[in-house]
């Protein structure tokens, strides 16, 4: 019976190794594997991002975008709760690998939308289809950006890796904006469609690029913990254990369900309604952009010399502050239209009421990447196990898109903006006020080799104590 090594904390003994050196040891540096993994989410969610970031999927009509998002999300909410323990059976690099595909494929299905105005049901399907490839992708990238990173730099490899994956949507939208600068049509033309295929089969071919994790040394010379349960019935066991040994990741599914709730709101019921093609695609390529300085300065907060409970405290305090200046700023912006005002889709960059709701547009951008790092980190604070934080990843995927299917379905069946929009406002404060008990309870200055069970679990799924595994280890 083996273990993986593991540095747990303060209290623990540190087994140090060297790294590699030389052209080896900069490819396999946590780093460099960070930005490859950010590049890989930048050309396959980013996309993803910067399509639906127009609104419909870039359609006129968003019914058939907001049907498809709802497969997408009910399929990615059901894969995503086990495919934490998928990504410990397969690997994380062959996970990734796998999550990459179905990109293509829902690129595709709009392309032929335009072609075929008939084929809805294929878009529907597609999205279906991506549903269980990004739950592996995102089950993989969870765990390999917070299991590279030390505990003092979790913030920043969380902020590195979330604006390569934004600059994605921000590319995407730039070549949405030039391709449909002129067009009055409403619709995103073929050309766009097929430059986002094309960006998404280079997403997967990157994914082939990612080191072992086997092979990772961190930047202070300790080991990627990784799972060693080579079976799926200790697969699933790890995901109850999970939530046994620490229930109080529970007080975190609120920020979770809420995670991508807001997004319908920002994209299809604000973006979308208001705005012409052109000013979608300037709204969105901003977005992406506020997000890269959003994730940056979260990191500074989460990052700093400060104990980590209090960043932890000053985060959702951050969070909480910005929740509540866009929401009212939004507020007022939603009270002068509904769904059967006469001048939706007319907003052009070049008009006086664009300034004043673009730059809402920026600030929504901004709050989002504060949610996902804050997020995250919450979760790389409580453990630096890879295989349980595969688990919470795939909790949180899981969790994010059964909301998300709840909100799409409920707007492709026209429900009032205004109720769509108090509905996110209301998730945006219900989850860290939830998540403050958690922190308060649960986040430590270190973490330790008691609070790892996963790690502590071998084949059968008996968990030994932590004297017994510095026993097997000094073995």
């Amino acid at each position: 019976m083996t273990f993986p090594d593991e540095k747990a904390g303060s209290d623990d003994e540190v087994v140090s190794y060297e790294r590699p050196t030389g052209l080896r040891g900069k490819f396999q540096h946590p780093v460099t594997q960070v930005f490859i993994l950010g590049f890989v989410c930048f050309m396959c969610p980013g996309m993803f991002v910067a399509i639906n970031g127009l609104g419909g999927g870039g359609q006129l009509d968003a019914t058939t975008g907001a049907n498809a998002n709802v497969a997408l999300y009910s399929t990615l909410a059901f894969v995503g709760f086990f495919a934490g323990s998928i990504n410990n059976r397969l690997g994380s690099r062959l996970t990734l690998q796998l999550g990459t595909l179905g990109y293509c494929l829902y690129m595709g299905s709009y392309l032929s939308l335009n072609i075929h105005p008939n084929s809805g049901a294929f878009v529907v399907a597609a999205g279906a289809i991506l549903g269980v490839s990004a739950a592996l992708l995102w089950a993989a990238q969870g765990s390999l950006m917070l299991a590279y990173a030390t505990e003092a730099q979790k913030g920043r490899y969380i902020a590195i890796f979330w604006s390569i994956f934004n600059l994605g949507g921000v590319i995407g939208s730039a070549v949405a904006l030039g391709t449909n600068f002129h067009n009055t049509a409403g619709t995103v033309g073929n050309g766009t469609y097929i430059a986002f295929i094309i960006l998404t089969a280079i997403g997967f071919a990157i994914s082939m690029f990612m080191t072992d994790p086997k092979l990772m040394i961190r930047s202070d010379g300790t080991k990627v913990t990784l799972p060693v349960h080579p079976t799926w019935k200790t697969q699933l066991f790890g995901i109850y254990l999970t939530l046994k040994t620490d229930p109080m990741i529970l007080l975190l599914f609120p920020m979770f369900f809420a995670s991508n709730w807001f997004y319908t709101w920002q994209f299809n019921d604000f973006n979308g309604a208001l705005f012409t093609l052109r000013g979608r695609s300037l709204n969105s390529t901003l977005y992406g952009l506020s997000e890269i300085f959003g994730a940056f300065g979260m990191s500074f907060i989460l990052d700093s010399s400060l104990r980590r409970r209090t960043r932890a405290f000053g985060s959702i305090a951050a969070l909480l502050l910005m929740v509540f200046i866009t929401s009212i700023w939004a507020y007022f912006y939603q009270i002068e239209y509904t769904r059967a005002s006469p001048d939706l889709n007319t907003i052009d960059i070049f008009d006086s009421p664009y300034i004043g709701r673009a730059f809402l547009y920026i600030s929504l951008g901004f709050l989002d990447a504060m949610w996902q790092t804050t997020t995250y980190w919450l979760m790389g604070a409580i453990s630096n196990d890879a295989g349980k934080l595969a688990n919470m990843v795939g909790f949180y995927k899981s969790l994010q898109s059964a909301g998300a299917a709840g909100v799409w379905r409920i707007d492709a069946v026209k429900f009032p903006f205004m109720d769509i929009f108090i509905s996110t406002w209301v998730l945006l404060v219900a989850g860290p006020i939830c998540a403050l008990p958690m922190v308060h309870l649960r986040v430590k200055d270190h973490t330790e080799l008691a609070d790892e069970t996963l790690v502590r679990m071998d084949s059968n799924g008996n968990i030994h104590q932590v004297e017994e595994l510095k026993v097997e280890q000094e073995c």
